[in-house]
């Protein structure tokens, strides 16, 4: 670690590179205590309850004290957050070849939610780069290094598995939540959801969607975010099979899809322009024909109904 970088407070205490407080009275008390009473109480309570002050008075202290071992409730929460990732297990390493190594950081990440669901809460503010979390993602780039693909395409595979985790974590972990306050299995939970867009998801309005909960999308117990991981990974799979056979790395998605003399011409922008207009005018007519159908069905209701 370079010597003259200088790091938020939080990365360095999670690098373990920030110097410990000198003042005050005798230091009884360390980050890696305040952090693991902190985590006890998120995975009881939810993050919401964790507070310095909820924190002081569970470890028998005064909130100011705690102050002087973590010093922002930001930096709290990314120490949270760190211990509760921990380490990717070793097995994802061990795994056949790079497909299956993937599945296994997914199902990994996944379990790693649904043990402490409350790191989902947290705010995602950029990529944190503390040591566990550097990790995970250590070993998903190391499970395409005998791909062809290029250094920025690793990384791209990776972070399209980690968000797929992210996703599902989010709908498991609220499942799970459920469970845990209602006392409900997840069929139970299922069959509640899917009586909830039956009651609210008609025909005419979202005739697809009623589609869907007629053949009983809800009520499947396979796992759709695992069937998404798997149909992407074909895409990978594809696009590293046209690697090999010499084609170039995938462009950038940040790069512009035109370039600067087209961008630049007048007319190109007043046709574009009257593209954007159109599609806001077409999304407003199809809100306002829901609106009327609406509106229609609530008529022909109060008509038909008994005088």
């Amino acid at each position: 670690m370079a010597d003259d970088l200088e790091l938020p407070r939080g990365l360095a205490l999670a690098w373990g590179v920030a110097a410990a407080p000198q003042r005050g009275p005798k230091r009884e008390m360390s980050v890696e205590q305040i952090v693991e009473a902190a985590i006890e109480l998120a995975d009881a309570e939810g993050l919401g309850a964790v507070s310095m002050a909820a924190l002081a008075a569970r470890l028998g202290y005064t909130p100011m004290s705690l102050y002087r071992y973590i010093s922002a409730k930001d930096d709290l929460l990314l120490l949270m957050q760190e211990e509760a990732t921990g380490l990717p297990p070793e097995q994802i390493g061990e795994a056949a070849d790079w497909r299956e190594k993937l599945r296994a950081l997914y199902a990994a990440q996944v379990r790693s939610y649904l043990e402490h669901p409350w790191v989902l809460d947290i705010p995602i503010s950029g990529s944190p780069a503390t040591p566990n979390s550097s990790a995970w993602m250590d070993v998903g780039l190391a499970a395409l290094e005998d791909t062809p693909l290029a250094a920025t395409e690793r990384l791209a595979v990776v972070l399209l598995v980690t968000g797929q985790a992210r996703w599902a974590g989010i709908v498991f972990a609220g499942y799970a939540r459920t469970q845990r306050t209602t006392g409900l299995d997840p069929a139970v939970v299922a069959r509640r959801e899917d009586e909830l867009y039956r009651a609210l998801i008609d025909q005419d309005a979202y005739p697809a969607l009623r589609a869907a909960i007629e053949a009983g999308v809800f009520l499947d117990d396979g796992d759709p975010f695992a069937f998404g991981l798997d149909r992407s990974l074909d895409g990978v799979a594809a696009h590293i099979s046209q690697r090999d056979a010499g084609a170039p790395p995938q462009r950038s998605v940040w790069e512009a899809d035109d370039d600067a003399a087209i961008a630049g011409d007048k007319r190109y922008r007043e046709a574009a322009k009257r593209v954007r207009e159109a599609e806001r005018a077409l999304r407003d007519a199809r809100r306002a024909a829901r609106q009327t159908a609406r509106e229609a069905r609530e008529r022909a209701t109060r008509t038909s109904a008994p005088s």
